[in-house]
């Protein structure tokens, strides 16, 4: 497998640190709000991933985490008059609500800063006494100009990163580069105990020390979003790096932006959505299906028009599903004929130009390509007469490469009784010649959300996406 890895700025070929194992840590959602579709893009992205390489064989660990103490947090509590851990309960709840509307499976551990500060403050400690950093009136930076590698993910000098800084009236820093490891606590904000007095972590080390806690002081993949590249990833690599003497991440992965009607996403702007807000007009799964229609590391631009072209390709998708469970229930016990035959080598094919997809980088919109190609094969299959092994096997295929993208997560349920009773009434009024009835019970069922199909083998009828 190819990863393009924002480190070296090229594809490398994907080895893991233990054969047979991948650890990954993808940066979580700072919960003091539900998250907006700009964030969705990376915890759907990441998600596949993950289910990729479990779908290759590989055991994962998987780290997401949540930050759960910082500036925005302390705000939204005190607008609300309640506490941040209160705030972080209440997000964190909603988080999991949307991330499963997304198709977005739970992380294998989701570590909170809060929890967390024995590791945070250990690695604080190890970073002043490595001369890394230093106490300035309770609080503690991080020297930027003491580690030697500081910009080699962002491909930036210490001269050119310099010009850009800027020092807050309140800080009382060696250098405007040196950023925040330790904040004192400040009236009214929650603190913990620590050697520099009562405080509160910046927002960079709680990542350094969850991933490491977690994953160990080197890993194979981080990621998260481009805007993440600087200066969060590359101070995580100057206080992790800084504090072990070790290469912190193998391979580090970023996707790219996304605009709304082709503007960057603001508030300002009065285009800024959450989950939340989408879930009101769209069906979540197109959504995710418009995510990945792109590659990952490529601008993204969402509008009302590519989500309804989304949610048509969402739907070919469920009609060829539904189209095989039909077949399925409909087939002859008996070997593959020779057309049949073709359609399991096909399938076969298919799944081939799938991985080669996805080994590429995470090509979904390729991967998605493949299997397209299976559903118009699947159309094709004679429905009077047809092999429940070959149905089956298309099936798994098609299953299979669906499930790696986080796609067909809706059940095949049965027909409500009241549906069901139509069917069988229309099906009585078709044997009858009674077309007149038969369109109007046509209709009715429509009207209650279901599509019937006529053909060769009977009605068919299925669930509206």
């Amino acid at each position: 497998m190819q990863i393009y890895n924002s480190m070296t700025r090229k594809k490398e070929e994907f080895k893991p640190i233990q054969e047979g194992k991948v650890g990954i840590y993808a940066c979580g959602p700072t919960v003091y709000n539900y998250f907006h579709i700009g964030n969705a893009r990376p915890f759907i992205v990441f998600d596949v991933l993950r289910r990729y390489f479990e779908y290759k064989g590989y055991e994962v660990t998987f780290v997401q985490n949540f930050t759960d103490i910082d500036d925005k947090m302390i705000r939204r509590a005190n607008e609300e008059n309640t506490t941040v851990a209160a705030i972080a309960e209440k997000y964190i709840g909603e988080y999991f609500v949307d991330a499963k509307a997304l198709g977005i499976r739970p992380a294998t551990v989701h570590p909170r800063a809060t929890e967390h500060m024995e590791q945070i403050i250990a690695m604080i400690q190890k970073l002043v006494d490595n001369g890394l950093a230093y106490e300035s009136n309770g609080d503690v930076y991080y020297r930027v100009r003491a580690f030697k590698d500081y910009g080699c993910l962002c491909g930036q000098n210490l001269e050119d990163l310099a010009s850009g800084a800027r020092v807050s009236v309140d800080e009382q820093k060696e250098d405007p580069l040196d950023f925040a490891l330790w904040k004192a606590q400040k009236p009214g904000e929650p603190a913990w105990e620590s050697p520099w007095g009562m405080g509160r972590p910046g927002w960079h080390i709680e990542c350094s020390a969850m991933s490491t806690t977690y994953l160990g002081e080197t890993f194979d993949i981080h990621a998260g979003g481009k805007d993440l590249l600087f200066p969060h990833h590359e101070n995580e690599i100057a206080q992790t790096s800084g504090a072990t003497g070790k290469p912190y991440v193998n391979y580090w992965m970023h996707n790219g932006f996304l605009n709304i009607d082709n503007e960057k996403m603001s508030k300002s702007k009065g285009n800024f959505f959450t989950v939340r807000d989408i879930a009101k007009e769209y069906d979540l799964e197109a959504v995710r299906m418009f995510t990945l229609s792109a590659h990952y590391r490529s601008p993204l631009n969402f509008s009302r028009d590519q989500i309804a072209q989304a949610q048509s390709s969402l739907e070919r998708l469920y009609i060829a599903r539904d189209q095989l469970a039909f077949l399925e229930n409909a087939a002859k016990d008996r070997e593959p004929n020779e057309a049949e035959a073709a359609f399991m080598a096909f399938a076969d094919q298919s799944q081939t130009r799938f991985m080669a997809a996805m080994d590429d980088d995470l090509n979904t919109a390729d991967a998605l390509g493949a299997i397209f190609e299976l559903v118009r094969e699947v159309h094709k299959l004679n429905a009077t007469d047809v092999s429940r092994k070959a149905v089956v096997y298309g099936k798994e295929k098609l299953l299979g490469m669906t499930d790696v993208l986080g796609l067909l997560m809706k059940k095949e349920d049965g027909l409500p009784a009241d549906v069901q009773a139509l069917v069988d009434e229309r099906a009585q009024a078709r044997k009858e010649k009674n077309w007149k009835r038969s369109d109007e019970l046509r209709d009715q069922i429509k009207a209650m959300g279901y599509i019937l199909e006529d053909t060769a083998a009977g009605q068919k009828v299925r669930k509206g996406v």
